[in-house]
């Protein structure tokens, strides 16, 4: 009987401590897909009773140019984060070399990681002045008048997204030095033995050990490029005319201030369905690196 009963327990361990996460998950991100999407079936102003209209939210997505901007703005984002990865990359061989004061400069590259959105926004905003700026400086150097880039429905997004990229950048170093922190000696020892050194010990021993890091931090960046929201409220507010808004701003400004929260649903799901997309991509490499280990 005893032994029947720890059995059980043993057993039902993994389950009851699994229980509350996956109830959480459940109820915070299932439930409100779920929902999001019934929502987005009816036409809605939050206050008063939802009316039913089945697939017009998406039909007027479909004609809706604004939508495709934003959507444009999004593969402008994914593109540019991109860039993360080999930069984080880049900077954390730099900082992970045996160097005096080096701890100085690992602590200047990892400071725009600990910053918020916010204050990156501003940094850049004041950055991106076209008086008083560093990049109006720096123009005005060589003799040049610094273009208002945030003025601009040419340049706005692409200012925004590398301004974006400075605190990714960091959050990839950080994967990166903790991958370089966990190498195998021996197959280090191994590579300097057959005379491997620079270029040859990083691409033939160094990158397939951080195969697993350069793998999240791509996946990660790819997540955040299609979910960033906060940096454009604080420097454009999307603006102008629309030229920097992104699927999740466009969300967020037709359900809050349009008080269109139908169509806002309609937007975050076809947001969502781009997510899982690049989730369900994961998952399975994850599982098929698990498996092949």
């Amino acid at each position: 009987m005893i032994r029947t009963r720890r059995k059980f327990l043993t057993r039902a361990t993994p389950a009851l401590l699994l229980a509350p996460g996956l109830m959480l998950f459940f109820a915070v991100i299932i439930l409100s897909a779920l929902r999001t999407f019934w929502i987005s079936l009816h036409e809605w102003d939050g206050f008063a009773a939802m009316t039913w209209v089945g697939l017009a939210n998406y039909t007027e997505l479909w004609a809706d140019p604004q939508f495709w901007v934003s959507l444009r703005n999004n593969v402008i984002w994914l593109i540019v984060f991109l860039l993360a990865p080999p930069a984080g990359l880049a900077i954390a061989l730099l900082v992970n070399q045996n160097i005096r004061s080096m701890r100085l400069a690992k602590s200047l590259f990892f400071m725009p990681l600990v910053l918020s959105t916010v204050t990156v926004g501003v940094i850049y905003v004041w950055f991106y002045d076209p008086t008083f700026g560093l990049l109006a400086l720096a123009f005005k150097a060589l003799g040049a008048t610094a273009p208002a880039v945030l003025s601009s429905e040419h340049y706005v997004t692409f200012a925004v997204v590398f301004a974006a990229l400075w605190p990714q950048i960091a959050f990839c170093m950080v994967l990166f030095m903790a991958g370089l922190n966990n190498l195998d000696e021996e197959v280090i020892g191994a590579g300097r033995v057959d005379n491997a050194r620079g270029w040859q010990m990083l691409r033939h021993v160094v990158l397939p050990q951080l195969r697993q890091v350069g793998f999240i931090a791509v996946a990660i960046s790819m997540i955040g490029a299609l979910r960033s929201f906060d940096i454009i409220s604080v420097m454009t507010s999307g603006g102008p005319f629309g030229s920097s808004t992104n699927l999740a701003y466009q969300m967020y400004e037709q359900s809050l201030f349009s008080y269109r929260f139908g169509y806002g649903a309609a937007l975050a799901t076809v947001l969502f369905a781009i997510m899982m997309v690049f989730i369900i991509w994961y998952l399975i490499r994850l599982m098929r690196d698990e498996g092949g280990a």
